[in-house]
């Protein structure tokens, strides 16, 4: 095989991402037959032999993806001599292959709970991760009171951080009813009645970045879970279950860019829809076309049904006359 970039090996045998397998390579976590490796050497995979802390890493392992829901507190890293638990010490065994090491496919904050996904596939999460993708990720975020109306246009036109103008993906919204009592039925420990749930969209990853965004308006985020990674959403995933993404997700995720749900329908117009359809005009010349209205006996009306286009007579008289011959004139079939 021809030599390739360490950082792309690793990528591509599932120890990390790419960028993160450089980080890996900096710190010298990883030998190449025996030695410390260094960022941009090139080797052959199929015949050097690669260790990360001292474990073999095995070139074309089977590709894995799984979805956590991340409880708070839990670290969203492989490997963290301070966490007393990290995401892959909650995934089941029966859903990693055999000799296959999952990592998050980027983070979560501690103090944060919600979906979080695995894989070893780096270049799959290359494409979850670079800001080219838009991948967007949704949040419902619980506030102990509603949001007034300078928060509200704050929000909208974005708050200054250090790294720069923070803005959302889609118009900060409140959460319904029905997203509401199905998200507060999967969480543990249990959220509290009293909190404000609204929705959130992001296609920028800065660090804690919702919550430095809510707290610079004095509306400090008491419960914030991710509901949705591009299209793959937590549905009915409790605390700290985890499930194998199906086909369709992988794909849409590894291959569409931004990988954004189908765009909802255009909200109806103040007034509600006019009880007169509103004439077309013609394209040449502008002239108003005639309105077309529902007869009565057409399908979805009360009435009695009758044709919309009456028969046009014939134009002339069927020459054998058998037009007007009555029934009685015709023989009866034996």
């Amino acid at each position: 095989m021809p030599d390739e970039r360490l950082q792309k090996i690793l990528a591509a045998a599932g120890v990390a991402s790419r960028r993160a397998s450089e980080a890996l390579i900096k710190s010298g976590r990883v030998s190449v037959d025996g030695r410390v490796a260094t960022l941009g050497e090139q080797v052959d995979p199929a015949t050097a032999r690669i260790e990360v802390d001292g474990i073999p890493v095995g070139v074309g392992a089977a590709r894995a993806y799984v979805a956590l829901h991340k409880p708070a507190g839990v670290t969203a890293t492989t490997r963290d001599r301070h966490a007393e638990t990290t995401v892959l010490d909650l995934i089941p065994t029966a859903l990693v292959p055999d000799g296959t090491r999952l990592y998050p496919v980027g983070r979560l904050d501690l103090d944060s709970e919600g979906l979080i996904l695995l894989t070893n596939d780096g270049t799959w999460a290359d494409h979850v991760l670079h800001p080219r993708f838009g991948v967007q990720r949704e949040y419902a975020i619980g506030l102990d009171r509603p949001l007034d109306h300078d928060q509200a246009r704050a929000l909208r036109e974005g708050i200054q951080l250090e790294e720069g103008l923070a803005i959302l993906a889609a118009p900060l919204r409140p959460a319904t009813a029905i997203e509401t009592r199905t998200l507060v039925e999967l969480l543990h420990p249990p959220a509290s009645p009293d909190l404000i749930w609204y929705r959130a969209v992001l296609a920028q990853g800065w660090k804690r970045q919702l919550r430095r965004m809510f707290a610079s308006l004095g509306a400090p985020i008491q419960r914030l879970v991710r509901v949705r990674i591009g299209t793959v959403r937590i549905d009915r995933l409790p605390t700290g279950r985890a499930r194998v993404l199906r086909a369709p997700e992988i794909k849409q995720l590894g291959t569409v860019p931004g990988a954004l749900p189908p765009r909802p329908p255009a909200p109806v117009r103040a007034g509600g829809p006019s009880s007169k359809p509103a004439a077309s005009t013609s394209a040449r010349g502008g002239a108003a076309r005639p309105t077309v209205t529902r007869q009565k006996g057409a399908p979805g009306s009360s009435g009695p049904r009758r044709p919309l286009v009456k028969p046009r007579p014939s134009a002339s008289p069927r020459q054998d006359g058998r037009a007007n011959r009555k029934r009685e004139d015709y023989p009866r079939e034996r």
